[in-house]
């Protein structure tokens, strides 16, 4: 569960936007769109590779 506290003289806006990012670190949404639907094995295996081929082609140009 993720969680900030709020400093006494914080404001409600600066408070929600650090509430934001920490939600966003954690991974939480990500991981309940991943579990919300099921995806075959083979959909599974075929998007690691086209994310693995992604990564490769990204580190290809920045080297």
């Amino acid at each position: 569960m993720v969680g900030i506290t709020v400093g006494e003289n914080e404001s409600i806006d600066k408070a929600l936007r650090r509430f934001k990012k920490k939600y966003e670190r954690s991974g939480i949404l990500k991981e309940f769109k991943k579990r919300t639907f099921f995806v075959k094995p083979s959909i599974k295996k075929r998007m690691e590779k086209l994310k693995a081929a992604r990564r490769a082609h990204r580190v290809d140009i920045v080297e």
